[in-house]
């Protein structure tokens, strides 16, 4: 398919729209100190002459230059800054001027109104990174990763975005399209042209390169799931019996009262969500209905949408104040066993986090127990590269690298002095001060600094 930006209209249709000089408000809507009006065509810089008088004599804008002077709007001036680029070292690859006036509303929208006036017309949606991707400035990746990154709500998906805008998976699409293109040329040559002195076809050989291409492939794929995790947010269910306390423990680790309390049961009956970053990762939490048998209509109905959202959730808490649990059946997430109301009681049995939602007591562990449940869920074993990777920074900063499997079992790994080595499974005992040296160059010593979570 062809990209969003280009359905529905004809080549000519395009070429055409590409000669237009088009103008926008590039700054963000609302009152600020400074508004930008920026300008991409061919005749930028003709509409920018006829508006900006500059405050001292020049004969031509030189390009890549900051002037200040008095920009016409019309009906009045401002005095602000004109900045001209010159194609195709612009972000559009064509001639751009923008206008820095202050930033009223009624400022930049007369300008802007200027603009069209002397003969550009207003930009549509995306038409600025639109004409960059057709002029080669922009992939589709990387506009994709801009427009993570300006609306980006945690610093993960920031990250995420701007690793998309930095081209690093169309560097990847580059080189797998550029192996696949040899395979395909090496097959062509040796059936085309049997007559031809080349070296026999290595079937073995092409079979191998076409596995490599398929692996890469695969593990490109693997990453959508946790790529769209980082992006939207992981979901967080809170769940339990009613009058446990969920909508307490959702106002507690918010920060501030988003759900309704109260002591009558059955309070809430829809859904209330709120968002929480917790390293930088964005988590939606989810308050739902108290699950019990003995409801009536309207509850009912909130505890059926109840069961729908947990059984989808990435993580479910369960929350429990001594009177039992109630989490559905096929659940697909992490379960975190959470005892409530610690103040009031002791709780009896084990649980995977002792809070109490009034007093504010074991909420920092819970949250930390959410973060590394989504971490175990996205990466449920770590792979012996991640851990060689993990003993490689452990060795640059001498620490001890400690790992959890999922039996929440603790396991130490060393590594050597002049290469590292993952010895993982092995107590930390092992590793203790009058460990016998055997060969300096691949001796094992023990660090006794702090340890590091992977």
């Amino acid at each position: 398919k062809a990209p969003f930006l280009l359905r529905g209209k004809t080549f000519g249709a395009i070429l055409k729209a590409m000669n237009d000089v088009i103008s926008a408000i590039s700054t963000a809507a609302g009152t600020g100190g400074v508004a930008i009006i920026r300008l991409s065509g061919a005749g930028s810089l003709a509409i920018a002459e006829k508006m900006f008088a500059p405050a001292g004599k020049i004969k031509d804008f030189q390009p890549n230059v900051m002037y200040a002077g008095n920009i016409d709007g019309g009906d009045f001036t401002d005095f602000g800054m004109c900045v001209y680029f010159r194609a195709p070292k612009s972000f559009t690859g064509e001639d751009v001027v923008e206008f820095h006036c202050h930033g009223g509303v009624r400022i930049a929208r007369g300008i802007l109104s200027r603009t069209i006036s002397l003969g550009a017309r207003a930009a549509e949606k995306g038409e600025y990174t639109k004409r960059a991707f057709i002029n080669g400035k922009l992939s589709l990746s990387s506009a994709e990763g801009m427009i993570d990154m300006i609306n980006a709500e945690s610093l993960a998906s920031l990250r995420a975005g701007s690793m998309l805008y930095g081209e690093k998976l169309t560097t990847e699409i580059k080189e797998l399209q550029s192996a696949l293109t040899d395979i395909l040329a090496e097959i062509a040559a040796d059936s085309d042209y049997p007559e031809e002195d080349l070296d026999g076809l290595n079937a073995e050989k092409i079979h191998a390169s076409i596995e490599e291409a398929a692996k890469k492939l695969k593990k490109l794929s693997s990453t959508y799931a946790c790529g769209k995790k980082i992006k939207d947010g992981v979901t967080v269910a809170i769940c339990g019996k009613p009058n446990t306390g969920k909508s307490s423990l959702l106002n507690a680790l918010l920060g501030y009262d988003k759900a309704i309390v109260s002591d009558e049961a059955g309070t809430t009956r829809d859904a209330v969500e709120g968002d929480l970053q917790i390293n930088g990762v964005k988590y939606n939490l989810v308050d739902t209905a108290g699950i019990r048998e003995r409801a009536g209509m309207v509850e009912s109905i909130g505890i059926d949408r109840a069961k729908k959202i947990i059984t989808s959730a990435d993580v479910v808490v369960s929350v429990t104040d001594g009177n039992g649990e109630a989490v559905p059946d096929g659940v697909t997430g992490s379960i975190i066993r959470v005892f409530n109301k610690c103040d009031l009681s002791s709780p009896e049995g084990e649980f995977d986090a002792v809070v109490s939602a009034k007093t504010g007591a074991g909420l920092e562990e819970l949250k930390g127990l959410i973060a590394e449940k989504n971490r175990r869920r996205a990466h449920p074993r770590q792979s012996l590269y991640n851990r060689r990777e993990a003993l490689f920074r452990a060795f640059a900063r001498r620490t001890v690298v400690k790992f959890r499997d999922r039996e929440r079992r603790y396991f130490y790994a060393g590594y050597s002095c002049h290469r590292y080595k993952g010895r993982v499974g092995q107590p930390r005992r092992n590793y203790g001060r009058n460990r016998k040296r055997t060969d300096n160059k691949h001796s094992i010593r023990k660090i006794l600094c702090r340890e590091v979570e992977i």
